[in-house]
């Protein structure tokens, strides 16, 4: 028998779901810095928006708690759905599992706040009851403490959740740099939100390509002016 678990991510093969992306969720987040987590989950967000993965943006409690998705993953998806919900398990809604089965992958690719709770509930039983396949992208999601995530990580993985990075995700649908369709917004990403890979990338560019800086705008540089002894 083929092991689907074998195979690699590919932009035809799953789909994504964001949830309780919210600032409420986020304050209580010990894990991981919380610039951090922001940084990741925009940048898998826009990963997904250039490969077009199927996304689903579920929340919580949004006026009387949580609060609102966060504006820069919003911006991402302009006009798209919120799926609301009152209980913590996003699979308890009924547009959530809807949304799933529309968009038709069995791989569903998972960034949500609070990992031991939300994305824990949610993934048990979207595989028991849905038969899906989670990969939980532990770095664009976040736990109330260390603990809470890496015991809810580890919970999830016996339990046959797969742990991937938002990074690791995006490289994956990638694949091959000889896919130029998506090269130039892969490396756009990859500029912005991966940290010191990025910088190098830009370095790369600049310094041994010769491209013109990312910055916008005109940037003079003054000559070195040594001061008087």
């Amino acid at each position: 028998m083929t092991n689907s678990k074998l195979e690699v991510l590919t932009p035809q093969n799953c789909q994504i779901i964001f949830i309780d992306q919210q600032p409420q969720m986020a304050f209580g987040v010990q894990s991981i810095d919380r610039q951090v987590l922001k940084n990741n989950v925009v940048g898998l967000a826009k990963a997904a928006k250039v490969f077009n993965i199927p996304t689903t943006i579920t929340t919580v409690e949004t006026e009387s708690f949580s609060g609102n998705t966060f504006p820069e993953l919003l911006d991402v998806f302009p006009e798209h759905d919120l799926l609301e919900r009152t209980s913590m398990n996003s699979w308890d809604d009924q547009k959530v599992r809807d949304a799933l089965a529309k968009n038709g992958q069995k791989k569903v690719v998972v960034s949500g706040l609070w990992t031991e709770v939300c994305n824990n509930t949610f993934a048990l039983c979207a595989m028991l009851e849905g038969g899906y396949e989670i990969y939980m992208v532990a770095d664009a999601s976040g736990g109330t403490s260390k603990e809470a995530h890496d015991y809810a990580m580890q919970r999830m993985i016996q339990a046959g959740v797969i742990p991937v990075t938002w990074q690791q995700v995006l490289l994956e649908w990638q694949r091959d740099w000889a896919h130029k369709e998506t090269y130039n917004a892969v490396m756009d990403i990859v500029k912005e939100h991966s940290g010191a890979y990025g910088m190098g990338v830009d370095y790369a560019y600049t310094m041994v390509h010769k491209a013109p800086a990312r910055a916008k705008g005109a940037h003079r540089t003054l000559a070195p002016v040594p001061a008087n002894k």
